[in-house]
Order: C-alpha cells, then sequence, then structure tokens
C-alpha cells in the first residue's frame, strides 16, 4: 500500500502523519499520478489549523496538497490525450499532493526542460496570480501595487503584469528587493511607511493586487481611491475595507498553468526560491511555514 502525509485531526503540524492509505483508482476524466513533488502553501495550513473547515471540506484520507507534479500511472474511463508515463503538473482542488499517488482532473504536460519542483511550485501560485489580475482587469499602462511580490504567487503576478505593459511597485521584505527590481518592479517596504513610499513615486495607483495578507489594506484603498480595484487573496479583515477576497473558484482561471508552463519552460518565468524536503516531514514543512522561518517556498519532494 502506498503512504500520504495524513491529516490526522484538526490542530498543530504534529496532526500531519505519515501513513499508508489506499490506492487511490481514478474515476471518469480523471488520471493517477506517481507525485513526485508537491507544493506547500499557507492555505495548507489554515485548512490543517481547521480555520476553513466549513469551505474545504476534508477528503478520505485527509491528504492535504493544491498542486503536485508526478509521472501518469493510471487513467480513468474518458481520459484522452495523455498517456501512462507521461510527465505532468496539476492543480489539485481536492487536495491530495502530499502522497505518493494523487488523482487529477485537470493537468499539464510537463516539458522536460522543467525539473520537478519547479513544476509542483507553479499550479497553485499561477491559477492565483492569473485569476487575480484577470479579476482586477488591468491593462497596458496602468500601475499596479502588489502587497507580497516577493512571494510566490507575487513573483508570478509581477512578471505577468510587466509582460503585460504595466508599472509595478512590489511590496516586499528587505531580502526580496533586488529580486523584485530583477523582475521589472520598483520595491518599495512593508510596513507603516507604505503610503509615504508609495507617494514618493506617485499619488495614486490604478489597483492593487494583495498577494500575502499580512496588512497594508488601509494604505490600498487610499492609494487605489477606493476599493472597488483592490483584490486580496488572504487578508481576513478584508471585508473591513470593502475589499473584495478571492477565491480558488473552478472559473477564475483554469488555464493558467497551460499559459505559464511554457513561459517557465523558456525561462521567460522565474519562480520564487524553494526549499525541498522529504514528502515524509509535511509536519516539518508546515511548521517551518508557520514560524515564518521558511523564506523559501517549499516543496515536498518523493
Amino acid at each position: 500500500m502506498p503512504y500520504a502525509a495524513v491529516l490526522t485531526g484538526y490542530g498543530s503540524p504534529e496532526t500531519l502523519v505519515w501513513s499508508q492509505v489506499a490506492l487511490p483508482e481514478p474515476g471518469p476524466g480523471q488520471i493517477r499520478m506517481r507525485v513526485q513533488a508537491a507544493g506547500v502553501g499557507p492555505t495548507d495550513l489554515k485548512i490543517r489549523r481547521g480555520d476553513l473547515r466549513a469551505v474545504f471540506p476534508l477528503p478520505d484520507p485527509a491528504v492535504l496538497g493544491f498542486e503536485a507534479a508526478g509521472t501518469v500511472d493510471a487513467l480513468g474511463p474518458g481520459v484522452a490525450g495523455v498517456s501512462v508515463g507521461d510527465e505532468v503538473a496539476a492543480l489539485l482542488p481536492a487536495l491530495g499532493g502530499y502522497g505518493e499517488y494523487a488523482l487529477a482532473s485537470a493537468w499539464t504536460v510537463k516539458p522536460g526542460t522543467v525539473g520537478w519542483a519547479d513544476a509542483a511550485a507553479l499550479p497553485a501560485s499561477a491559477e492565483a496570480a492569473v485569476g487575480v489580475l484577470r479579476q482586477l482587469g488591468v491593462a497596458s499602462g496602468e500601475t499596479l501595487l502588489i502587497l507580497g511580490g516577493g512571494g510566490s504567487v507575487g513573483v508570478i503576478a509581477t512578471q505577468l503584469a510587466v509582460s503585460q505593459g504595466l508599472t509595478v511597485f512590489s511590496a516586499t521584505g528587505p531580502s526580496d528587493e533586488q529580486f523584485a527590481k530583477e523582475l521589472g518592479a520598483i520595491p518599495v517596504r512593508y510596513g507603516s511607511a507604505l503610503l509615504a513610499q508609495m507617494r514618493a513615486h506617485v499619488e495614486t495607483v490604478d489597483a492593487v493586487f494583495d498577494a500575502a495578507g499580512r496588512g497594508g489594506l488601509r494604505d490600498a484603498v487610499e492609494l487605489a481611491g477606493g476599493p472597488a480595484r483592490v483584490i486580496t487573496l488572504a487578508d481576513e479583515h478584508a471585508a473591513d475595507f470593502g475589499v473584495a477576497l478571492s477565491a480558488p473558484t473552478p472559473d477564475r482561471a483554469p488555464d493558467a498553468v497551460e499559459l505559464t508552463m511554457p513561459l517557465l519552460a523558456s525561462g521567460r518565468l522565474r519562480l520564487r526560491a524553494q526549499r525541498l524536503l522529504a514528502m515524509r516531514d509535511a509536519a516539518q514543512a508546515h511548521a517551518l511555514l508557520e514560524a515564518g522561518t521558511a523564506h523559501e517556498k517549499l516543496i515536498l519532494a518523493a
């Protein structure tokens, strides 16, 4: 029997236990992949703690993980255009990435020039970046502020926005300022001086993408002249400022991985630096991310 990091109950990282599970069988339109790498993200921590139990009902067995890359191992009824042995990356809305095998209902072929870790780091962040930029309706010539520009989503959103002809300001920590410049953004610092720093460059911005959810919405609304074009991925106080909270709905950006994988393969898209841990060490990955001591994208590797 295969193994997976199973969530045994809501609570601390130690509730993730490396355990035997049944081999999942692909249903109609699904593939089964032998997972080579899986991404770990902030939403995973909220699910583990039980913060989102009303939004994300747990599968049985309760295996977390929104994104994974691996080799196609089996095909469900009606699947075409992919073969056993193909290398793919997938966004997993129903979870399941933290295991030796996972089921996917949508997938993208992984080019040979893209490594397993990069392929696993792309799906969830690309979907969020593409989706929120579309929801903001950004256009060439506009000015965009990205809060959390050094994070996994912010890094992708910065590059996509710059490529679309926007002027991008990236609110980051000091360690990410140079990277933000390399990606074509103008770096500014988080904190109480954010508004003053922005006003040293511009009086207003056309839109704000909060990719971090760690504060700054009051300044964002003031800079954007209201909340209409301010969207956050994770700030639980969004409603206090009239700001929309964007969720990964099926129609937000279903083509995001297909759009961004070729950019990644060609070197036109860069990702946040990564740190690899063994798949069985999912609990450690959660502990590192929760403690704020992980400054890279965490990847669980087979």
